[in-house]
């Protein structure tokens, strides 16, 4: 991910990750991405089943019982597992992640284990009585998907009302005084909402907002001809990152984030290389840290059932299911050749990424979405927007 408001309004400068010794252990959670030991937040997808049908969803998620779950003492031996490893973040996700019962069970266990607990949900299951046991458990973060403004969203979501039912667990996060933050998956469809978004979280007093780029995905893949262009994308990040100026200045800065184009670092710092050149090369330090895409490094998936993915969104392929083998194990196993290679990106990516002066700072962007769209895993990621001269 890379921190827009972090980066280019300079709310995070290269000293303050260095003064945490850049141990993941150690680090804010805000300042989690610049670790150096690149310790990896674990997504757990707890459960399948969904109670919404977004045209989007990664997991292929429906409102029915899938029976291959794992059990809540199953989850608890993931998470001791996940503590001794020094998983310094676990973010427990679906489907929706709300319609397993034990889920503040479980996250209260991982928060007693020294793990920081977050929630990636779509918000609408989370009455007053659910924030106000949320908050108890001591969350740092719960992230609520919302994908533009009512119509939009709830075309989006697949069912009439996602929107408002939403909103209102925002309210009742809020009132339990748990951090909130929206996440937007952009595409065609979407993009002319952002404005919208960005109103949203001022006027509700969101602090945080997180812009996916899209993946192309389980039910993802089908929108891969509704993905933005080369040129709609830069409009877009162009335009997150003049908001989140604006709101900067105006004296109500919000934690912005753009997901899953790791272009969107080089790209920032060109610009400031034309506005503020001192700053530029403050950002391109954080950048080097930062590392760019970390998928099989410093992020990983635990599916439903048990299986261990580089990513959550590289659900074909699995190196492993922690019921045969601890998690610690199959994450540091690199007799497995996808394993190594995800560990060291850089000598294997091919084409304009395998000369790109960005490499070692973009990681070489998302391998699953290259796979998709080439068949090539180590092809060039078709959403890399920078032009030959930019990379050159």
């Amino acid at each position: 991910m890379i921190g827009i408001s972090k980066l280019y309004c300079g709310t995070v400068e290269p000293s303050d990750t260095l003064r945490y010794g850049r141990e993941s252990s150690q680090l804010p959670s805000h300042l989690l991405q610049f670790s150096k030991d690149k310790r990896p937040v674990v997504v757990w997808n707890i459960t399948r089943r969904c109670n919404l049908k977004c045209v989007h969803c990664y997991a292929q998620s429906d409102d029915i019982s899938y029976e291959n779950e794992l059990s809540t003492d199953e989850g608890k031996t993931l998470i001791d597992d996940l503590s001794r490893f020094g998983v310094p973040v676990i973010l427990f996700s679906g489907g929706e992640p709300l319609v397993r019962k034990d889920l503040p069970e479980l996250a209260d266990y991982a928060v007693k284990k020294g793990m920081r607990a977050v929630i990636s949900t779509n918000g609408t299951l989370i009455s007053k009585e659910t924030a106000r046991t949320l908050k108890s458990i001591g969350l740092s973060y719960v992230g609520i998907s919302i994908d533009g403004m009512e119509d939009i969203n709830d075309r989006f979501r697949g069912v009439k009302g996602a929107f408002k039912s939403a909103l209102k667990g925002i309210e009742n996060c809020k009132s339990a005084g748990i951090k909130i933050g929206l996440r937007f998956t952009i595409n065609k469809f979407n993009v002319s909402e952002i404005p919208d978004i960005l109103n949203l979280i001022e006027e509700m007093e969101i602090p945080r907002v997180c812009f996916y780029h899209l993946v192309y995905a389980g039910r993802g893949s089908n929108l891969v001809e509704h993905d933005l262009s080369h040129d709609e994308t830069r409009n877009a990040v162009d335009l997150i990152m003049d908001a989140t100026k604006r709101l900067h200045d105006k004296g109500k800065p919000k934690e912005v984030l753009t997901v899953d184009n790791h272009a969107d670092g080089p790209y920032l710092y060109l610009r400031l290389l034309n506005e503020n050149p001192a700053r530029a090369e403050e950002v391109l330090e954080l950048l080097k840290m930062n590392e760019g895409n970390n998928s099989g490094r410093g992020i990983g998936c635990i599916s439903w059932d048990g299986q261990v993915h580089a990513d959550q969104f590289w659900r074909h392929y699995s190196f492993g299911n922690i019921l045969k083998k601890p998690f610690s194990e199959i994450w540091m196993d690199t007799s497995n050749p996808l394993m190594k290679k995800l560990k060291e990106k850089s000598k294997h990516v091919t084409g304009r990424c395998a000369t790109c002066r960005w490499l070692s700072i973009c990681g070489g962007n998302f391998r699953v979405r290259a796979e998709a769209f080439t068949g090539d895993v180590w092809a060039p990621d078709p959403a890399c927007y920078l032009s030959d001269e930019e990379i050159a």
